[in-house]
């Protein structure tokens, strides 16, 4: 795509910002998430106390999912809510369509992340959701990120769209 074409100012077009709603971290594999008020995030890892920090270059280092697609998987699931833990995602984001970072850099706190791909569900959700928790989370199981420069992050803080 060429990148002065009408599609590609419509794509680079993000003046939103999202805002920090949840911040977890797996210790261990099967552990339980652990909800913290704030993260350091460690620049090429991930979150630190999170099972996935120390896969230096993993594209997995940071999961990201939008707090309206919780309430979309409660609806599926025929239920009020979701718990952010339940989904194991590592942070929890509202008022940013999360798939609109693809391929784009973007601030959260101190820390600069990249978009690096989709979170995919796992088989673990028909356990912690319910049947059918899989397929509710098809198509709204997030985003993963690479971090690109660490920092603190904090509940409440803005991810803001970084202009190249």
């Amino acid at each position: 795509m060429h990148p002065d074409s009408g599609l590609a100012r419509l794509i680079d077009t993000l003046p939103q910002a999202g805002a920090i709603e949840w911040i977890g971290v797996r210790p261990a594999r099967g552990e339980p998430m652990i909800a913290v008020a704030s993260a350091q995030l460690l620049a090429g890892k991930g979150l630190v106390g999170d099972r996935f920090k120390g896969r230096f270059g993993s594209a997995r280092q940071v999961t990201l999912i939008q707090q309206e697609h919780l309430l979309a998987i409660a609806g599926f699931l025929h239920c009020d809510m979701v718990a952010p833990e339940s989904v194991r995602r590592n942070i929890v984001v509202s008022g940013l369509n999360l798939l609109a970072l693809k391929n784009k850099r973007f601030a959260v706190g101190e820390s600069v992340m990249e978009y690096s791909g989709l979170a995919h569900p796992c088989s673990k959700m028909e356990a912690a959701l319910g049947p059918g928790g899989y397929n509710a989370m098809r198509g709204h199981g997030g985003i993963t990120a690479r971090v690109i420069s660490g920092g603190v992050i904090n509940i409440g803080e803005s991810l803001v769209w970084q202009d190249d």
